[in-house]
C-alpha cells in the first residue's frame, strides 16, 4: 500500500474516533475496519481514598466499543470491574437479573448521591437499546462506600477501565466494552 493511502486511512480512522471527521455508513466502515483492542477481559481495578460521591451514570456507543461512564463529584480513584457469573446487590446478595450472555460487575468505590435522577421512567438506568455490545445496565446498590452497577452484555469480549478527570473538578470511571475480539 502507498505510504499516501495509509495515511489516509490512519487520517480517515483518527478522525471517526474523535467524532470531528466524516459521517455515515462509508467512515463506519472504514472506522471498523481498524478497530484493534488488546484489552483484553481479566478484572480492572484502583486503589480508593473515599473521598467523592457519585452524581451520574450515562452511557454512549462508539465506533469500536460501547461505554459506561460513571461521573463523580471530586477526584474519585477506587474502582473493580470484572466477569462474573451473577451481579449480586450490595449489602442484600440477591442476584440483580441482566440481559446478555455475559455480565460485567462494576464496583465504584465512592458513595452515591440521591439515585433518583439516574433512573428512566422503566426503572432502568440506562437506554441502551441498538447498542452493538450493551444489553442491560442496571443498579445493584450502594452500601457502606461501595455502588455496584451490574453491565450485561452481548457476550464477553474485551474491555478496559479508565479513571478521566472533569468535567470541572469531577472525575469518571469509564468502562469500555469492544464490539468485538
Amino acid at each position: 500500500m502507498k505510504r499516501s493511502a495509509v495515511l489516509t486511512s490512519l487520517l480517515l480512522s483518527t478522525t471517526v474516533l474523535v467524532g470531528t471527521g466524516p459521517a455515515g455508513p462509508a467512515a463506519a466502515s472504514a472506522a471498523a475496519a481498524t478497530c484493534r483492542t488488546a484489552w483484553g477481559s481479566l478484572p480492572g481495578s484502583g486503589p480508593s481514598s473515599r473521598d467523592t460521591v457519585i452524581t451520574d451514570v450515562r452511557t454512549g456507543t462508539h465506533a469500536c466499543f460501547d461505554r459506561l461512564v460513571v461521573d463523580l463529584a471530586g477526584r474519585g480513584d477506587g474502582y473493580w470491574v470484572r466477569y462474573v457469573d451473577q451481579v449480586r446487590a450490595d449489602g442484600s446478595g440477591h442476584v440483580v437479573p441482566l440481559r446478555g450472555g455475559a455480565r460485567l460487575e462494576v464496583v465504584v468505590v465512592e458513595p452515591v448521591t440521591s439515585t433518583d435522577a439516574f433512573f428512566l421512567p422503566n426503572g432502568e438506568l440506562a437506554d441502551v437499546r441498538g447498542y452493538p455490545t450493551f444489553r442491560h445496565v442496571a443498579w445493584a446498590g450502594s452500601f457502606e462506600g461501595q455502588t455496584t452497577l451490574g453491565l450485561g452484555v452481548r457476550s464477553r469480549l474485551p474491555f478496559r477501565v479508565s479513571l478521566l478527570d472533569g468535567p470541572g473538578g469531577g472525575s469518571r470511571v469509564v468502562v469500555d466494552v469492544a464490539h468485538r475480539w
